[in-house]
């Protein structure tokens, strides 16, 4: 026995001369840390890292069944999750395992945040955590699309329409974005790029950089009450505080971070046996209208807020709202990166946090419930109002019933009566020409999908008729204003 101990050791001694594992774990998991950070507010960070091992783990091995084509991607789901030996429970524990990760990484950042841990010497380590966040929901974006079922395939088209609005650079981003200029398999070819190769490898060369700025500045001690941030002493007041009562992370502070990692994989196989998958819904298909996608739990507040948004601020909320907050964020421990730690001297930032969380709540809820998007039933037996038909040429009263009967106003109300996720179709005669209604019926455009496969190039003379004449008295139709006018005759 002691001759297996003795050729055990020398193996070790022989491999530790040569790679320094012992220098490596002392100046890794055997860093000290202070003692008042054993506490259970800091095992979100730990936790945010053991959910993205599970992601890696369980998306290699889903990588090994999933086509990333346009034709076969939804077959592949349907064949892990109906027909492949637990292929629904993988595909269960990489679903819930990305919610588990985005919703502890907000927990982390607020903990951060209330905590004042981004304050002096830590600028690099709140900024990296920053990025961090920003590829983590990336990474949830595009694990959406790789569903590409009906959710899929509308979110990624919202997605799209909200990146054709940047200024000069739109079309291009876009193309570039999708691979052409519509949703096809070269789309979820370049999805797939980046869910499996580009958004991981950023997040592990970013976790390096993290890390090393943690072992580097050390992690930040409980705050205390009336402890400032000063320049001028802090690095002194930390390096004594670890020589009073520094020990090491690894065996002496990881505990808590072991039992909430133990807690985190339970809960995340237990969603998965309870709950299962998500989707696949219905298969991809843009003519198809009865629909009602919605994104993933973490972006359903977008989806609110583009829903419930003026159409006048939505370019500028939905572009210049992202990179307003995120360079606040980025800035924020340039300017507030001393003083007062302790969140129980900064009422500003626990209201802050406060208000945060109840927003986003509030829009989670309204995004789940959705009360202006469309029943598809909500207004169908309702009557158009009689000033909207009265008056109106035979061509115009079947335009009106055609749009009835498909349901048009379940997303367009009719001077405010009706759905409001499209604009209202009052005015619709003075704002859009003929050419402009035909197309938009048609081909679609924004949240609108194609009608040219579910209606007749008769029934879409007859819906266009209708729309023109809906307009105020005494207003004439709109006309192409690259055309110049006719004086009205004698």
């Amino acid at each position: 026995m002691n001759k297996l101990l003795n050729a055990a050791r020398g193996v070790f001694l022989w491999v530790d001369d040569r790679l320094h594992l012992a220098k490596l774990f002392e100046s890794t998991a055997g860093h000290h840390v202070p003692q008042s950070s054993g506490s259970w507010f800091y095992v979100l960070g730990s936790a945010t890292l053991l959910c993205f091992m599970i992601q890696l783990a369980t998306g290699i091995m889903l990588a090994m069944v999933y086509v990333p084509s346009a034709a076969e991607s939804y077959t592949t789901l349907q064949y892990l999750t109906y027909q492949q030996d637990l292929g629904w429970f993988l595909r269960a524990v990489h679903y819930w395992g990305s919610n588990f990760m985005v919703g502890i990484m907000l927990l982390h950042m607020t903990q951060v945040f209330l905590f004042g841990a981004y304050k002096y010497p830590r600028e690099i380590t709140w900024i990296t955590g920053l990025a961090l966040l920003g590829l983590t929901l990336g990474l949830a974006f595009t694990g959406q699309v790789m569903r590409f079922d009906e959710d899929a395939y509308w979110g990624l088209g919202i997605g799209a329409a909200i990146l054709g609005r940047v200024p000069f650079l739109g079309e291009q981003m876009v193309n570039m974005m999708l691979g052409g200029p519509i949703i096809a398999s070269e789309t979820l070819s370049r999805f797939f790029a980046l869910h499996v190769f580009v958004l991981p490898g950023g997040v592990l060369a970013l976790v390096s950089i993290h890390l090393r700025m943690v072992l580097t500045k050390g992690i930040s001690e409980y705050p205390q009450p009336g402890m400032l941030v000063r320049k001028e002493t802090y690095d002194k007041e930390y390096a004594a505080i670890l020589k009073k009562e520094g020990v090491p992370f690894f065996p002496k502070a990881i505990s808590k971070d072991l039992v909430a990692s133990a807690v985190v994989i339970l809960a995340i196989l237990a969603c998965a046996v309870i709950f299962g998958p998500k989707g696949p819904t219905g298969p991809p298909d843009p003519v198809q209208i009865d629909t009602l996608p919605r994104p993933d739990f973490y972006f359903l507040w977008i989806f609110a807020i583009a829903a419930l948004m003026p159409d006048w601020m939505e370019s500028v909320a939905l572009l210049g709202g992202p990179v307003l907050i995120g360079l606040l964020l980025i800035a924020l421990p340039f300017f507030n990166g001393t003083g007062e730690r302790s969140w129980r001297r900064r009422p500003v930032a626990v209201m802050t946090v406060i208000l945060v969380y109840v927003a986003l709540g509030l829009l989670t809820y309204l995004g789940h419930t959705s009360p202006w998007s469309p029943d598809m039933d909500a207004w169908k037996g309702d009557p158009t109002p009689s000033q909207f038909i009265r008056g109106r040429a035979p061509l115009e009263l079947q335009g009106s019933v055609i749009a009835q009967f498909m349901q048009c106003r379940n997303c367009h109300a009719i001077d405010g009566i009706g759905g409001h996720r499209g604009p209202d179709l009052a005015d619709v005669g003075a704002r859009l020409t003929k050419d402009q209604l035909v197309r938009q019926v048609i081909q679609g455009g924004g949240n609108m999908p194609a009608y040219g496969k579910n209606l007749s190039p008769e029934q879409v003379d007859a819906v266009v008729a209708y729309m023109v004449s809906l307009r105020p008295s005494g207003v004439s139709a709109a006309r192409d204003s690259s055309q110049p006018g006719r004086p009205p005759m004698e």
